[in-house]
């Protein structure tokens, strides 16, 4: 047996639990009509099959009608529920994991106009910022409704097959009953701390009764709220002791924090840049004072920062969530001793940010998680073996790359710049987002293992790509930036690149104009606002950044509040003159002909890229395919036809920013649906 203390097995009350690694609660928002059926099964079967010992399924099941998920969580209040969830309980089981789910009632951290457009109801009528519906004080008799609903939901997901429940209680309507803050109730229900507690004790009462002891309970809270007046470490501390008391909790799993606001919520779910692993010892405390196995997660990315919880008995159980979306893999890996092997995590957030903006949860640099079903996480190898071409070693064409190796072909890539990496190389110059260039090492480690050749320092013609005599091209060139974008004066702007890159010394009196919404514009922002510059970021969107959604906005923020930093939305950059020593703006808006001038000394235009394609289009006549790409083999899964000319000696394809200006996950997972199937 391995010594290693993860792979030890771990006895919570009658559950063997395999190793010490879990994948705690969360919603990915993979349900369908409130449903866990077969994508939600896959994603979590997958993860089963590599060995995790125990999987957390859906972050805040809803147990209410009046708790209406605001991110496609799994309805638990229906009956309906029960034989998707034993489908995806059978199949997790069958591999030896454990699966357990996430119950709450949000209270008022939803809206009225979701669902059923039922009132939102907490202990207040206190709004949360983050989902800005106003609750409706709760009532006795809502609060007793409440209570029946979570013992109805826990019997049906004992009836579904899972090992146990988590109970939700930070952020949601138990710790808003809880916390000082956000409990304004008379009564048996508000005031001293017994009388907070009084619902959540009744809910596990009721629960307890329904499902029995031989079935786990669990609760996930917040210790420590860290907002003025709320709950601090000693009443947390005093909160566990209670829930220990009851003798019907099962484990703890700690939480530090608050979640009413992106920047309170970026703090209990730190981003690239912030620090690993910031509540691991406080969570180690709560182990230590109260004795009840403990859980955590919070930015635990890497093996070696699990690995030392463990060991050093600060958890019981480690969770290593975000980290199994970038690689499920990882215990499977551990127990082979390939370590190096695991996809890193770069904390880039993707996956939680997209959730918050109603779209489903995706790996911004493992294009198979989420899309279990149509995309593998191990590549096949391929029947036949192929010279693969590719041009550019960016993420698309860095995936390309460890792709194709993967499936057994003979692999050049050709990269003009001395290293690779492309854009994200660029974005990892800025010192907080320097975890993305794991992207590029990862693959990198990856292509040399299997003999990838690469050709840096070398601008690739359509000469040097014939003589390779490839059976497949693939030309990912990105893009370069695209500054022409004003009625005159293009000429007298530079871009977010030129910022970023250094090549560019930051002005004075600076206008960041922002027409795409992404990264760029706030990282030049920033490097600006840092050397003491007077710095306005424009858009002429209704909100600025919009791509860069609300965790990885938080650190732009607490950057630029601070310093002389000017925030203008709705106002569009016209065109520039020259005045003097200084530059006009010429500012407009799409709203009204309102006109006005304003002078820098410097103007910053990040307005996306063009595609650098003419190394495609010079090769397309040559080409089997004449470059055309079939929409419906690349979205089902099948090799692309190559029958549209008869004379042409490869296939070509291109990917990416080549193609048009997206993201990072954009580019690799055109790479991965591509050449998966060369």
């Amino acid at each position: 047996m391995s010594k290693d203390p993860l792979l030890q097995p771990y006895k919570l009350k009658h559950l063997t639990l395999k190793n010490r690694i879990m994948i705690t609660s969360h919603e990915p928002a993979y349900p369908e009509d409130g449903m866990p059926k077969d994508r939600y099964r896959a994603y979590h079967e997958v993860r089963a099959r590599a060995g995790v010992a125990l999987t957390m399924t859906a972050g805040s099941a809803a147990v209410s009608r009046n708790s209406p998920p605001v991110f496609n969580n799994i309805l638990a209040y229906k009956d309906e529920v029960v034989p998707w969830i034993r489908r995806l309980t059978d199949a997790c089981h069958d591999h030896g994991c454990a699966v357990m789910i996430q119950l709450t009632h949000l209270g008022r951290r939803t809206h009225w106009n979701k669902g059923d457009w039922l009132p939102a109801v907490s202990s207040s009528h206190q709004r949360e910022a983050a989902h800005r519906a106003f609750p409706k004080k709760v009532e006795d008799w809502d609060i007793a409704r409440i209570i029946e609903d979570y013992a109805d939901a826990a019997e049906r997901m004992k009836a579904g097959g899972m090992d146990g429940i988590e109970l939700q209680a930070y952020g949601h309507l138990m710790d808003q009953f809880w916390s000082p803050v956000t409990n304004t109730l008379d009564g048996p229900y508000g005031g001293s701390l017994e009388n907070r507690m009084r619902f959540s004790l009744e809910v596990i009462d009721a629960v307890r009764r329904r499902v029995g002891d031989d079935f786990i309970v669990g609760v996930r809270f917040t210790a420590d709220e860290d907002l003025e007046g709320g709950i601090a470490p000693e009443e947390g501390l005093e909160i566990a002791q209670r829930l220990k008391a009851t003798d019907q909790i099962d484990f703890l799993n700690v939480i530090r924090g608050h979640i009413d606001t992106d920047p309170g919520l970026t703090d209990v779910i730190p981003v690239q840049g912030m620090r690993n692993a910031p509540h691991l010892d406080f969570a180690g405390k709560i182990r230590r004072d109260i004795g009840l196995p403990t859980f955590h997660a919070a930015k635990i990315p890497d093996v070696a920062t699990a690995r030392h919880a463990i060991a050093e008995g600060l958890l019981d159980m480690v969770g290593m969530t975000r980290a199994h979306m970038a690689d499920p893999m990882i215990v499977r890996k551990i127990a082979e001793k390939r370590e190096g092997d695991i996809r890193p995590c770069v904390g880039a957030t993707y996956c939680l940010d997209r959730i918050y903006q109603a779209g489903d949860a995706l790996c911004i640099h493992n294009a198979a998680t989420g899309r279990e079903l149509t995309m593998p996480h191990e590549i096949p190898a391929a029947d036949i073996k192929k010279k693969v071409v590719i041009v550019g070693a960016g993420p698309a064409g860095m995936e390309a790359a460890r792709v194709a190796a993967e499936r057994g072909h003979d692999v050049c890539v050709f990269e003009a710049a001395p290293d690779a990496g492309g854009q994200v190389r660029l974005t990892a110059q800025s010192e907080r987002r320097r975890e993305m260039i794991s992207i590029i090492d990862w693959r990198m480690q990856q292509c040399m293992v299997r003999g990838v050749r690469f050709r840096f320092n070398t601008f690739a013609e359509a000469e040097d790509i014939k003589q390779e005599n490839p059976d497949v091209v693939i030309v990912a060139t990105g893009g370069l930036p695209h500054t022409e974008v004003l009625s005159e004066g293009n000429d007298l702007v530079i871009s977010s690149w030129d910022i970023i890159a250094s090549d560019v010394k930051p002005g004075r009196r600076v206008l960041v104009y922002d027409d795409a919404g992404d990264h760029a514009a706030l990282q030049a922002a920033e490097i600006i606002a840092k050397s003491g510059a007077h710095v306005e970021i424009m858009t002429p969107d209704r909100s600025f950044a919009p791509d860069v959604m609300a965790m990885n906005l938080v650190p732009y923020m607490r950057a630029l509040q601070d310093r002389d930093v000017r925030f203008t939305v709705t106002y569009r950059l016209k065109a520039v003159r020259r005045s003097g020593n200084m530059l006009t703006a010429v500012i407009g808006t799409d709203y009204s002909a309102h006109c006005e001038e304003r002078d820098f000394d410097q103007i910053v235009v990040n307005h996306g890229t063009i595609p650098m394609d003419d190394l495609y289009f010079e090769l397309k006549p040559f080409s089997r395919n004449l470059g055309s790409v079939s929409q419906d083999a690349l979205i089902f899964g099948r090799p692309q036809p190559l029958d549209a000319n008869p004379e042409g000696t490869f296939a070509l394809f291109r990917i990416g920013d080549a193609v048009s200006a997206r993201n990072t996950h954009a580019a690799i997972y055109d790479a991965l649906r591509l050449v998966k199937d060369v």
